[in-house]
């Protein structure tokens, strides 16, 4: 028999989940979605014919897992009121909101997972981060888990503090793609090819590179050197990124986005 599945809040992330739980099989009539917004609300239950309320206690009675899919921001208001069994596991989306704070308002009796998807969960490629203290049970984080594996793929990492890493390399990680490319339209633009044929060589080419790391069964690190013949075009761009120090720049953006997440986290703890 199918848990009854409660999200608190429906926003694009909790959209993917709930499309992608409904494409797995899982029946409509045991998803529910507290939504505030009456645009949204119409349009979740017009699009997954799901039971869709304005208030969280009234979705979460009774409910065998929740989802906490609101803004870090707002999980303190969205938080207020809900009253949850013993044993209801929650999950949490919400970046930089910790377990000890959840608890806070939650009590000790759930069984908090926190996790950091990417928003490819959009296109059910996504991947998610996950992280369960000794206490949580091997099932309630085999139900975490089939919650977000139905957007993509999932890793567990061993101490909480770890979801920084996951959110600065994953959670962030789109972007930095995005910027890149950015990067190379434009380079390839400066070099004199068209707009539009810059914007198609750079986009497909991250694509098709993309699509090769995950099917070929190489480490990237071959599929790069199979690409790089010796005095070649590509070994003089990589030469030319490799004085530029590329390691150097994302190492430090990336200790930038984790040192990030944890202040926020610091300040949202001190705010619940």
């Amino acid at each position: 028999m199918q848990e009854t599945l409660a999200f608190v809040g429906g926003g694009q992330m909790a959209g993917a989940l709930i499309g992608g739980l409904l494409a797995s099989g899982h029946a409509a009539a045991k998803v529910r979605v507290a939504e505030p917004n009456a645009e949204r609300a119409a349009w979740l239950r017009r699009e997954f014919g799901v039971d869709v309320r304005a208030a969280a206690p009234e979705i979460a009675q009774g409910a065998g897992i929740v989802v906490l899919a609101v803004k870090p921001q707002a999980m303190s208001e969205a938080l207020r009121g809900l009253s949850l069994g013993a044993g209801t596991t929650v999950v949490s989306i919400a970046a930089g909101v910790r377990i000890a704070g959840l608890r806070r308002s939650l009590g000790d009796a759930v069984r908090i997972v926190r996790t950091m998807p990417n928003t490819p969960a959009q296109l059910r490629c996504g991947i998610a981060g996950m992280f369960a203290g000794p206490e949580v049970p091997p099932a309630a984080r085999a139900q975490a888990e089939t919650v977000m594996k139905a957007v993509g793929e999932t890793v567990w990492v061993e101490r909480e503090e770890l979801l920084d890493a996951v959110t600065a390399l994953s959670g962030s990680g789109p972007a930095y793609f995005f910027l890149l490319t950015e990067v190379l339209r434009q380079a390839g633009a400066a070099l004199g090819l068209d707009a539009a044929t810059a914007a198609k060589l750079a986009q497909r080419t991250f694509i098709g590179a993309a699509r090769m790391a995950e099917s070929s069964g190489l480490d990237v690190s071959q599929l790069r050197a199979n690409v790089t013949s010796k005095g070649g075009t590509t070994e003089a761009a990589l030469r030319s990124l490799e004085a530029a120090g590329v390691q150097r720049i994302f190492d430090e953006a990336l200790a930038a986005a984790d040192r990030r997440g944890r202040e926020l986290g610091d300040l949202l703890s001190r705010q619940s």
